[in-house]
């Protein structure tokens, strides 16, 4: 019995890695189909975001399995209920990163590129994301704090594309519509930070039994 609910819990591990990669693909193509102008590659972020529902319904149907069925004790317990939480940030990643998509496909940023430091902030993004679900996978609490690090970079980042943005409007009324697209854009980067952290938080009780503020 223990051995098949190892298995389930292998088979858990593989999953949200394969939805935590999902959501670096969907954030990464959203990004790259902005800078490079690609209509198209912006409507594949749709199919990526379907992919990342599914897996959360998958998700879920396999905690509960193990939580009815199993009969977890208390370590293991943390780690199913904890993957059910993590799972909903992850959904509303990929539904951020959709967003994000949406928008690309009426803004052109070319002549934002020099201007505007959206893609080191979808960089620092990723990377948090890649580093919450990372950190759950190894049951790394040291790596689920450096995320909250991270988010502060995040942070400081949209503060600064927030800057730009206005400077842009200020010296060129021309740019403003473009510039209200790109703060959307930045403000589901940061949101999507915010749920990196919450994946980090669940991550550190799975482990710890304590469920403590990060950010």
């Amino acid at each position: 019995m223990r051995e098949h609910y190892e298995a389930q819990l292998t088979t858990l591990n593989t999953e949200m890695i394969q939805m935590g990669a999902l959501c670096e693909d969907a954030i990464s193509g959203a990004i790259q189909a902005l800078l490079e102008d690609d209509k198209h590659l912006a409507e594949k972020v749709g199919s990526i975001e379907m992919e990342i529902d599914q897996h959360e319904r998958d998700i879920e149907r396999l905690c509960m399995r193990l939580l009815l069925m199993q009969q977890p004790v208390a370590t293991d317990l943390r780690v199913v209920s904890s993957a059910l939480k993590m799972i909903s940030d992850l959904e509303r990643i990929g539904d951020q990163a959709f967003d994000i998509s949406d928008i690309t496909k009426h803004v052109s940023f070319q002549k934002y590129e020099s201007k505007v430091h959206i893609k080191e902030m979808a960089n620092a993004v990723i990377h948090m994301v890649t580093d919450s679900v990372d950190s759950y996978v190894k049951k790394d609490a040291a790596l689920a704090k450096k995320v909250a690090a991270a988010d502060d970079q995040v942070d400081d980042l949209f503060l600064k594309v927030r800057s730009e943005l206005v400077e842009l409007v200020r010296s060129n009324q021309d740019m403003a519509e473009g510039a209200l697209d790109l703060m959307m854009i930045a403000k589901y980067l940061e949101r999507i930070g915010d749920h990196a952290v919450n994946v980090a938080e669940w991550v550190i009780y799975a482990i710890t039994g304590d469920h403590m503020k990060l950010a």
